[in-house]
């Protein structure tokens, strides 16, 4: 048995989960990822997973010597990190957590590029509104909104995100143009139900004025909230990225520009460690470069008739 990849597969199944989901992602059987658990089980004479038809468990041991394996194979990684040079070639797997919406439309056509720059990477991405755990389940790296993250977290600022409330010109022919944002309380909002603020609309750089909204649409995804403020089923509010087409065409009209909206910006967030690997700075660095300060969602688009 080899030692170091029984405590590499041990860790991968505790943090998936399950030997399916761990065999995929280290792209073995699920029976040889069983069977190097069962190995390491045997060397160390306890158990470390208790194992039902329906469910998969730590024991009290397995907690302790995963925590144990997490520093040992960190500490592996790191040293390996620390030998490569600054020219290093990117290579391996660099697993993505992305927003779904963010990631269709601007992420993806990236990809063949940042593909042809760097062939040894293979790309694994998921799109999802979800605030993943990176380390818990196995991410390299992950796209986030929001106007400042955490301490706790390590990531780089890519480009601006800036919101506009707009509706259509059909749904303020009938409901009126709001002229101040407590107008809103008397106008069908469509709300998006990951908003960090939740009901609530702020305005201003720093979001200090509030107004809390109604109506009868809600959505977790932003494009679907977009496409029913184009069909004049409200107003809506969202970032430039998902609605500039929209802005563009007419289809639907900024408001209340002049009060402003919080500032947000898309992050690169990954693993708390001293040493990035080159695949991840490749394609930190690489979205920089395609972004930065003027996205091209926004180039073009008369910002200051959308948000202060």
């Amino acid at each position: 048995m080899d030692r170091l990849v029984a405590m590499q597969v041990f860790a991968k199944v505790m943090e998936a989960g399950s030997f399916v989901r761990a065999a995929e992602r280290l792209q073995i059987s699920t029976t040889a990822a069983s069977r190097l658990v069962a190995d390491l089980e045997n060397h160390l004479g306890t158990r470390l997973l208790n194992r039902t038809t329906r469910k998969l468990s730590p024991t009290e041991s397995g907690f302790a010597y995963y925590e144990r394996c997490q520093q040992i194979l960190g500490d592996i990684e790191e040293a390996e990190a620390a030998l490569s040079s600054a020219t290093q070639r990117p290579r391996g797997t660099l697993r993505i957590s992305a927003p779904l919406s963010l990631g269709i439309r601007h992420l993806s056509p990236l990809l063949a590029e940042y593909r042809q720059r760097y062939p040894d990477v293979a790309l694994d991405l998921e799109l999802a509104d979800r605030a993943v755990d990176l380390v818990d389940e196995g991410f390299d790296l992950a796209l986030r909104i929001s106007p400042q993250l955490p301490g706790n977290l390590i990531a780089r600022r890519l480009c601006p995100i800036r919101l506009v409330i707009c509706a259509s010109p059909d749904y303020l022919a009938r409901h009126g143009m709001p002229s101040t944002p407590q107008d809103l309380v008397t106008h069908n909002c469509l709300a998006y139900t990951y908003a960090s603020t939740g009901d609530d609309w702020t305005f201003g750089i720093d979001g200090s004025e509030k107004v809390k909204v109604k109506g009868n649409f809600r959505a977790n995804n932003g494009d679907m909230l977009c496409a029913a403020a184009i069909a004049g089923e409200g107003i809506v509010r969202q970032p430039t990225f998902l609605i500039a087409d929209a802005l563009r065409s007419g289809e639907v009209i900024p408001l209340l520009a002049e009060h402003g909206q919080p500032e947000l910006y898309a992050w690169a967030v990954y693993p708390s460690r001293r040493h990035v690997t080159a695949k991840v700075r490749s394609m930190i660095d690489f979205l920089v470069e395609a972004w930065g300060d003027a996205p091209p969602w926004d180039r073009g688009l008369n910002l200051a008739s959308v948000a202060a």
